[in-house]
């Protein structure tokens, strides 16, 4: 006795490679949606000498040391005020410390050590007396897009 011979053959199943694909495409977006944009906004720029200097910082630790930033930016000075943004970050504790540096020497001249001679600011725009602490300029960064405004003092 002989079988018949089935001439019709259903495709191969193509859900598996379609739905391999959607979850790699809902596994990136999900990685994206992990990331932030933080805008900074400096505030009452002096004039346009120089460079305008914004420093990220992550810890108390390296609060204030320009080389152990998270991230640093820099644009050219405009009077006024100026806007700049960190991408691509992830969630969490942030400060920031901006100053114009008008003469270009990329650091934040100091009289005595101590008091600034060039323009500068914090976020949360605190009252500083003696070194600026990581705790009073702290803030959450979250969601897809978080604003900080900076006060420039001279």
């Amino acid at each position: 006795m002989t079988m018949p011979i089935d001439r019709w053959r259903a495709p191969p199943p193509r859900l598996p490679l379609r739905g391999l694909l959607l979850g790699c495409l809902l596994a990136a977006g999900a990685v994206r949606a992990d990331e932030s944009r933080l805008q900074v906004t400096l505030q009452g720029v002096r004039d346009g000498q120089g460079q305008l200097r914004v420093s990220l910082y992550r810890d108390a630790d390296s609060f204030r040391k320009e080389d152990r930033a998270f991230r640093v930016l820099s644009v050219p000075a405009a009077p006024g005020d100026a806007r700049l943004a960190f991408d691509a970050l992830p969630p969490g504790r942030y400060a920031l410390m901006a100053y114009h540096d008008a003469n270009g020497d990329a650091k934040l001249n100091l009289r005595l050590g101590m008091f600034p001679t060039e323009g500068y600011g914090l976020s949360n725009n605190p009252q500083v007396v003696g070194p600026p602490r990581f705790a009073d300029s702290a803030f959450d960064v979250s969601g897809p897009e978080t604003s900080v405004n900076i006060s420039i003092s001279y």
